[in-house]
């Protein structure tokens, strides 16, 4: 055989050997197991839209994103502490989680752990704790997931919190919140909002556009504004107290970006909301005829010790306003019950007065004592029995307004934007003015917006329909 021939035939075995090893060598890729990470949102629709932003975080860092309810080896939980009963949630997930894996790393962020910060390090299995800066730096302390038998902290002080941070959420196919806002200058002496997000400041104009029209090109069909007090948009808006914009300017440039159907207002306060934005609201493309306005109480007496920014005329005031302009719209409000000081006599005030009140449904609080608040220290405390048949009564008048507000709309044709999950046959979905409707299961409705006529109310409280 010529050497010619030998080097070939030596050539292709060196290449076969090579193949053999290069098919028995695992990929590189394949051997890197993701990182499983898994979120929990308390709290309001802010919290949630944080929690998105921070999830994204971690996607473009090559986290692999799993349900709450699996084993994951991060968890995030997003806390709240408007309310006592969200500090106890908060420890049973963490029990939850170690169940699930009681390895897992364990993260605690939002409102709470800006707080009490001490006091989630102390439950056990909470691995680390951050303030309201450093929650959107977390992927940045993820370096060692390893268990820790001390609890790692790192927060600042409230006051240093003066940057904005963007957030939208869009988990959900059919809504996306859209964060406009945070922090609060108002003192209202039961409130820990501002101890929790700091100063009031805004995103400016332009990134909430930029921000509108990338949940418009996901095919989300509603947006909710979200913020602390999204009233009080434009204050902070570049780093300054001086508004450049306000509320009403953010309310009519959201209102041309295309691709959006509807825009919802998520709550706003009524010394906030003018004249100017409920006649604009009423005339618009895509904002709906819904508002939510907090109230709190309807005596005076109680709005002057909690601090509140208006009076009861005030709310009757805007009440009557957004009817004139949208006599179909749906107004829901927040109560406050068993406050330091309230008597009986200023409690059947307050009932009175929503019984008064051309609204459309409750969301009742019972009053909860937090540290560092003026109102902590007030007397003529309320008893806890008492607060919670006091907030019985509202919860049965919210029935009773909801139950109203519905029968009103009987017989009326509305758009209805359909969602995406089943339930017990049924898919449900929510009219303009905020109507909770269902039908029989159609998953060719799922995020669209139909016409419908509503019929009947049926006994769970839904509204039963036919599309036209």
């Amino acid at each position: 055989m010529e050497l010619g021939n030998q080097s070939s035939i030596f050539a292709s075995k060196i290449t076969f050997y090579i193949y053999i090893l290069d098919s028995l060598t695992p990929n590189p890729s394949m051997l890197v197991k993701k990182t499983r990470v898994a979120f929990h949102t308390l709290g309001c629709k802010l919290n949630f839209s944080e929690t998105a932003s921070i999830a994204r975080d971690f996607s473009e860092e090559h986290y692999q994103r799993v349900a709450f309810e699996d084993s994951a080896d991060v968890y995030v939980i997003n806390t709240c502490s408007v309310t006592e009963n969200a500090d106890k949630r908060f420890k049973a997930l963490v029990a939850k989680v170690l169940r699930q894996n009681q390895d897992a790393f364990v993260a605690a962020i939002g409102c709470y752990a800006q707080l009490q910060p001490k006091d989630l390090a102390n439950v056990t299995g909470v691995d680390l704790v951050l303030g309201a800066s450093e929650k959107f730096k977390l992927t940045q302390y993820l370096d060692d997931l390893t268990k820790k038998e001390i609890s790692a902290i790192h927060s600042c002080e409230i006051d240093s919190v003066t940057q904005y941070i963007s957030s939208f959420s869009t988990s959900d196919r059919t809504r996306a919140f859209l964060k406009v806002q945070d922090g609060c200058d108002y003192k209202c002496t039961y409130c820990t909002i501002p101890l929790a997000r700091g100063i009031s400041r805004s995103d400016d104009l332009k990134n909430v556009i930029e921000n509108a029209k990338k949940i418009a090109a996901q095919d989300i069909k509603e947006i909710v504004l979200t913020g602390v007090n999204i009233g009080d948009f434009g204050k902070g808006e570049f780093g300054t107290k001086k508004h450049e914009h306000t509320f009403l300017d953010l309310v009519k440039a959201l209102d041309r970006v295309e691709g959006i159907s509807r825009i919802r207002i998520s709550s706003i306060e009524p010394n906030l909301l003018k004249d100017e934005t409920i006649e604009f609201v009423g005339k618009s493309n895509a904002f709906v005829p819904h508002f939510h306005v907090p109230l709190q109480s309807g005596s005076d007496v109680i709005l002057k010790k909690m601090r509140r920014r208006y009076l009861s005329q005030l709310y009757i005031d805007r009440v009557r306003a957004i009817k004139e302009a949208m006599p179909n719209a749906c107004i829901g409000v927040d109560v406050i019950v068993g406050f330091p000081g309230e008597t009986e006599e200023e409690f059947l005030k307050t009932y009175a007065f929503l019984v008064d009140l051309d609204i459309s449904y409750l969301h009742v609080f019972s009053y909860s004592e937090r540290p560092n608040t003026a109102a902590a220290s007030m007397e003529k405390i309320v008893s806890k029995q008492v607060r919670a048949k006091r907030s019985k009564m509202l919860r049965g008048l919210s029935v009773k307004k909801r139950h109203h507000f519905y029968t009103s709309q009987l017989r009326t044709s509305r758009v209805v934007l359909f969602e995406g999950e089943n339930k017990m046959g049924y898919i449900t979905g929510f009219t303009d003015n905020y109507v909770k409707v269902r039908m029989p299961w159609n998953p060719s409705l799922v995020n669209t917006l139909r016409n419908a006529e509503l019929k009947e109310i049926d006994e769970e409280g839904f509204v039963r329909i036919s599309l036209l």
